[in-house]
């Protein structure tokens, strides 16, 4: 489980440009929905999410860890067992405790993180995007969208689900090709919370013992 967890929450998953480009498809309906909620999160000055990972094989999740996730601006914290990222708008840091090691890396361009919220930036270039209609997460009648790659990337598709009410996001599936599950299904959202200044920032002296590989 930690493997899995280090690999897809809290590395950043790379996604090749295999093939040719096609022409990008997005629904009018789904593209509302989409923006709104990304307006409402860009409106507060943070946001937190207390989240469960999930993942398994075959559509199956057969394994469950709780996680938190901060974020303002474009700065974040995505904590999940003994590994944590921290984006300080510069940089990536991988911090595993148990292992006890970090691993320091620029973004780039075909980088994208496996985050409650990445998907709702990614969306605009990466993906074809339809909506798929209503379905019941925890009692909220949400809407279903559907994100299929525009160029082959490792995902067959996302799923996300939405409270368009509240323009918030309630749940996302990824879907491997190699019939992988990762789900993350929010279970409380906090806005413009006074936090910590040094929230975002990497304190090196915390970590005097731990391997440092600046990639």
């Amino acid at each position: 489980m930690k493997k899995i967890i280090s690999k897809i929450v809290l590395g950043t998953l790379v996604v090749g440009s295999i093939g040719f480009a096609q022409a990008q498809k997005i629904d009018a309906k789904a593209k509302k929905i989409l923006d709104d909620i990304t307006a409402n999160y860009n409106s507060k000055k943070n946001s937190y999410f207390k989240f469960a990972f999930g993942s398994g094989v075959n559509g199956v999740v057969s394994k469950n860890e709780p996680g938190i996730y901060y974020s303002a601006g474009d700065k974040y914290k995505l904590k999940i067992m003994e590994t944590e990222q921290i984006f300080d708008g510069n940089k990536i840091y991988n911090i595993n405790t148990d292992d006890m090691e970090v691993t320091v890396a620029k973004p780039n361009a075909n980088s994208t993180m496996f985050s409650p919220i990445n998907y709702l930036t990614s969306y605009r270039k990466d993906y074809n995007v339809i909506y798929s209609g209503k379905k019941s997460v925890d009692g909220v009648n949400a809407d279903l969208i559907k994100l299929t790659p525009v160029k082959a990337n490792g995902l067959k598709y996302i799923y996300l689900y939405v409270d368009s009410a509240k323009k918030q996001m309630l749940k996302l599936e990824q879907h491997g090709n190699n019939k992988d599950i990762s789900v993350i299904s929010i279970k409380e959202y906090k806005e413009n919370q006074q936090l910590d200044p040094n929230m975002f920032v990497f304190d090196k002296a915390k970590f005097k013992n731990y391997l440092v590989t600046e990639l």
